[in-house]
């Protein structure tokens, strides 16, 4: 399975009937914004003091309205990618997103990947020089049902310097965290992967913590834009897993080779996130 470039569909979007949701968050002198509503759900910021160094540890909140859905970073055939955006010359730096796990989700014929319940996206900024007092942003997300609601709002957020998190506040950023996919490890890796001759497959060699039941959901990220996870000749040998990932529609003239890519494996309730290079 081919993800098309989502920038492209973020602009045809945009171009055509849809609305676009604009809203404004007001400054908040919490370490809490108020929810920012549209017809599909609604988001807020939280997010904590610049520490020693500088980081500044944060987390978007997302609830989809129910039967309405949100994107993964890579939203498969159809939607919008999650972008939070650090307003020009404020001293501060977006250094990582991140993201629970995600699920396939069916729209008609439409395969997407994303969240069909509330989710936090744990985010990570860095000051550059003196520690800011506001953390002041634009978070730009999609929002379907019938049809796709683009989504944006501006957050300012006071962080003063003694301000101490709630329990409420570091319990959410700690819940956030807890759900991320974790890296490999002894009884869940990826143990080799190799591109066909023709480019049309990879093939991938994977341990799983599960030595029975379904096969697991993967996710192939590519090419900016694009994310591959039909699985076919998939195989359990023990704790072994081995599949073909279709790859077939790469971007003209791209050349894998020197190329890194993204592999998320979700096997049962555990989900393993890593890298694949191709030499």
């Amino acid at each position: 399975m081919i993800g098309t470039l989502h920038h492209s569909r973020v602009s045809a979007l945009l171009a055509g009937t849809l609305t676009l949701a604009l809203l404004s968050g007001p400054v908040a002198h919490a370490a809490t914004s108020d929810w920012v509503d549209n017809d599909g759900g609604r988001m807020r910021l939280v997010a904590l003091a610049p520490d020693a160094q500088g980081h500044i540890r944060a987390a978007l909140q997302i609830e989809p309205q129910p039967g309405w859905i949100t994107y993964w970073r890579e939203p498969g055939e159809s939607g919008i990618p999650p972008q939070v955006t650090v307003k020009p010359m404020t001293g501060v730096t977006l250094e990582k997103a991140s993201y629970p796990t995600p699920k396939q989700i069916t729209v008609g014929k439409i395969r997407e990947i994303g969240y069909d319940t509330p989710v936090t996206l744990p985010l990570e900024f860095r000051a550059d020089g003196k520690p800011p007092t506001t953390l002041d942003l634009t978070a730009f997300v999609g929002l379907c049902k019938d049809i796709c609601i683009p989504f944006q709002a501006d957050f300012s957020l006071s962080l003063p310097a003694d301000a101490q998190p709630t329990p409420r506040e570091l319990a959410l950023l700690d819940a956030a965290k807890s759900l991320l996919p974790q890296p490999p490890s002894s009884d869940f890796s990826l143990q080799s992967h190799s591109v066909s001759a023709d480019a049309k497959n990879l093939s991938l060699r994977l341990t799983l913590p599960d030595s029975g039941g379904d096969a697991p959901a993967i996710y192939v990220t590519g090419p900016s834009g694009y994310v591959f996870f039909q699985q076919s000749n998939g195989k359990r040998e023990g704790a072994t897993y081995s599949a073909d990932i279709e790859i077939s529609k790469l971007p003209k003239n791209y050349e894998i080779k020197g190329k890194s890519w993204g592999v998320l494996v979700v096997d049962g309730d555990r989900a393993m996130e890593t890298s694949l290079a191709f030499e």
